[in-house]
């Protein structure tokens, strides 16, 4: 995800502080990863630089605090970001198709990766799955996301534990 055109969406909604961003980010989208504050106002000054964002200066006698507002190119660029689609991920060499290939060429037994992965993945999704009954309808979505990507991700790992003897075949060379 792009944390500067998050940032530029956020303050769509009206100019705010770096704090206030940050705290929302982090409320809205960074349960896993929140941000931190040198990464927030480092974006922000960045944006500032390349016209996305600009400085409104707040009256009073206090320290000097800013309040950043979105410009219309950084409307713009929101709005462009937001038509086109996301490259769609299809993982054709993930790590644990790595392991797995590894495995059965180094003699390991690789139902063992395959179980330990399955174990791994159950674990997570009962935590997603009690957040998501305990959280709020955009917590409920996130997780909702979450969870059917790990249920893709065990559905390879049972064609993948019928299939061991097949890819076993093709994988070791027969001598």
């Amino acid at each position: 995800m792009s944390v500067g055109l998050t940032l530029l969406g956020l303050l769509q909604q009206g100019p705010r502080h770096g704090y206030d961003l940050k705290r929302e980010y982090d409320e809205r989208f960074g349960h896993e990863r929140p941000l931190h504050y040198g990464q927030v106002y480092s974006t922000l000054a960045r944006l500032l630089k390349n016209g996305y964002v600009e400085v409104e200066a707040e009256p009073g006698d206090g320290p000097d605090r800013k309040r950043y507002a979105i410009t219309s190119a950084g409307v713009s660029d929101v709005a462009s970001w937001l038509d086109q689609p996301e490259k769609p991920e299809t993982y054709l060499h993930s790590t644990l198709f790595t392991k797995v290939v590894l495995a059965l060429l180094t003699g390991h037994d690789p139902k063992d990766v395959l179980d330990t992965q399955r174990a791994a993945h159950l674990q997570v999704m009962r935590v997603l799955t009690r957040r998501k009954a305990e959280g709020d309808l955009i917590d409920q979505l996130v997780c909702d996301h979450a969870l059917f990507h790990l249920e893709a991700d065990l559905r390879w790992l049972e064609l993948t534990a019928a299939r061991l003897e097949d890819i076993a075949s093709t994988v070791r060379p027969s001598a």
